[in-house]
């Protein structure tokens, strides 16, 4: 495990010793601005399944990944290549699907996803 992820790990126990038992939910731009925040992740058996907000012309072609591996133990993180400046007159929100063999993955290991998560507050 790298340092940077074990930090990560660490500052994460701490700030979860902190919080109050209610679940609270901050903003994409608080942790890892450079990483897409999601609105859920389903890991099902042929593919992973990621919501994230778009304007209307989000598309999974506009999406990068990057895997970290360390022994079994695998990372998963995902960032636009390119924002969607389409503007619909509401908030919307685009699945995407990414299959286990795209991602370079074994669907039966587990696999840490490291983008922030978020809250769907759109219709």
């Amino acid at each position: 495990m790298n340092r940077r992820l074990l930090l990560m790990a660490g500052l994460a126990l701490l700030a979860g010793c902190a919080t109050p038992p209610s679940p609270v939910l901050t903003t994409a731009q608080a942790a890892h601005p450079e990483l897409e925040a999601v609105y859920s992740a389903v890991a099902g058996r042929e593919a992973l399944t990621l919501e994230v907000s778009s304007g209307g012309c989000t598309e999974k072609a506009d999406f990068v990944f990057y895997v970290e591996r360390s022994g079994e133990i695998a990372t998963l993180s995902f960032a636009r290549k390119r924002l969607d400046t389409c503007r619909s007159l509401v908030a919307a929100k685009k699945a995407m699907s990414f299959t286990w063999a795209e991602l370079g993955l074994e669907p039966h290991r587990p696999v840490f996803l490291l983008n922030p998560l978020t809250a769907w507050v759109g219709l």
